[in-house]
């Protein structure tokens, strides 16, 4: 039976602490001494747990009801309502200030990312959005303000960061809304209000007749064997530039001819198997008693315990007459790419072969040897098509496999 707030102010305290429920987990807790205390019990996490409403009668039986109804809104919403008091506690002390918070998520957020991510949005953050709105509180900061700092951004020319902040920034609401610590998103309000940013396209190689200029160019390099052999191995694997100058040995099975990059190394966090044609066999084959003792197939200059630097193929490229304007290491994926789907082959194999991650993280952990049978096929047809164009043997792009 629900409880009155006559009933309520009559109850007398007994030898020992009583309870009168009102319903719904709901109870007024009177002790031997007279003060009276709402509690409410609850599940949460398959543990029973205690929530203490406030004391009788500064806070009414309305008052304890709207609070019960709360904790059912945020149980509903996976929110412990504990946590959440605790939460709104740290933010009334001058805690749950935008920067803390941004750095509470960051911090459960950045493990999982690769480094250059993770500091990219970490100085993004210290430079252009903590100085302004930091020491706010997160749940006092408007949409206006919000666009303010983003307009500073914006106003250097930095639209891409101006609109990655803005992205981050949501991020961030949105986890101090899931923690309790606002109720809102200003940044979803800021939709339409940056200037749009282009997609960005590496420049790349499409042509067959460049592309076999190009192979020629590869096979001419003069450089270090070392270099010669990363920029011969990069259009046959088309990989990321990243991937391939953090290869090790210890990931290639020449047996199976396999390289299989850990998940830590890919963008998605998920293993990645490349099939390894002849030629690449061959190419690394090639080098192999000069930096096969090591760790990197392709270790730095200075030092064997670091790979080459992140420009070493585009210098390479730049030697061999290539501007950044025509073609980049990142460049010979979308040629792989194009000229793949010109020659016939199903988009399945040519966005699984290129690591176009799948992001449900259950089904990605069995994707990398998704269609194997045919990227192992297809690598070796592309490996040979490159042989020919660079021969001048084939300078038009014909189907080489029906999509079917």
């Amino acid at each position: 039976m629900a409880l009155t707030d006559v009933a309520a102010r009559q109850a007398k305290p007994g030898t020992k602490t009583q309870r009168k429920s009102d319903g719904g987990g709901l109870f007024l807790e009177i002790r031997p001494n007279g003060s009276k205390y709402w509690r409410l019990a609850y599940r949460f996490g398959g543990k029973q747990k205690l929530l203490a409403l406030g004391v009788y009668p500064n806070v009414s039986l309305l008052k304890a009801r709207e609070g019960r109804e709360t904790a059912k809104k945020q149980i509903a919403n996976g929110i412990d309502p504990g946590n959440a008091k605790k939460t709104l506690k740290l933010v009334q002390a001058g805690e749950g200030s935008f920067e803390n918070v941004a750095r509470e998520w960051f911090a459960q957020k950045s493990p999982v990312w690769a480094e250059s991510h993770s500091s990219k949005i970490i100085a993004r953050l210290e430079l252009d959005i903590f100085p302004w709105i930091g020491a706010k509180q997160i749940n006092t900061v408007t949409a206006p303000e919000l666009l303010a700092v983003l307009r500073r951004i914006e106003s250097r020319g930095a639209v891409d960061t101006a609109n990655r902040a803005k992205q981050n920034c949501s991020q961030i609401f949105r986890y101090a809304i899931a923690t309790g610590r606002t109720d809102r998103d200003p940044a979803a309000d800021l939709r339409g209000a940056l200037k749009s940013t282009r997609k960005r396209h590496y420049p790349t190689i499409i042509d067959p007749g460049k592309i076999g200029e190009l192979m020629r160019a590869i096979d001419g390099y003069s450089g270090s064997l070392l270099v010669r052999c990363a920029i011969k191995l990069a259009p046959l694997v088309f990989v990321r530039p990243g991937e391939l100058r953090h290869a090790e040995w210890s990931e290639i099975d020449f047996t199976a001819a396999e390289w299989r990059i850990p998940a830590h190394k890919m963008k998605m966090k998920t293993m990645h198997l490349v099939p390894l044609s002849k030629q690449a066999t061959d190419i690394l084959k090639d080098i192999q008693p000069l930096t096969g003792e090591g760790k990197y197939i392709f270790p730095g200059e200075r030092t064997l315990a670091d790979p080459i630097s992140n420009n070493t193929i585009n210098a390479a490229l730049r030697r061999l007459g290539y501007t950044k304007d025509e073609m980049t290491g990142h460049g010979f994926r979308a040629m792989a790419s194009t000229r793949l789907y010109e020659m016939g082959w199903p988009s399945d194999v040519i966005e699984r072969q290129l690591a176009h991650g799948e992001r449900n993280t259950v089904k990605a952990a069995y994707c990398h040897a998704e269609y194997l049978d045919d990227r192992k096929k297809m690598m070796q047809v592309w490996a040979d098509y490159l042989d020919r164009l660079k021969t001048g043997e084939e300078n038009e792009v014909v189907p080489i496999r029906s999509a079917g």
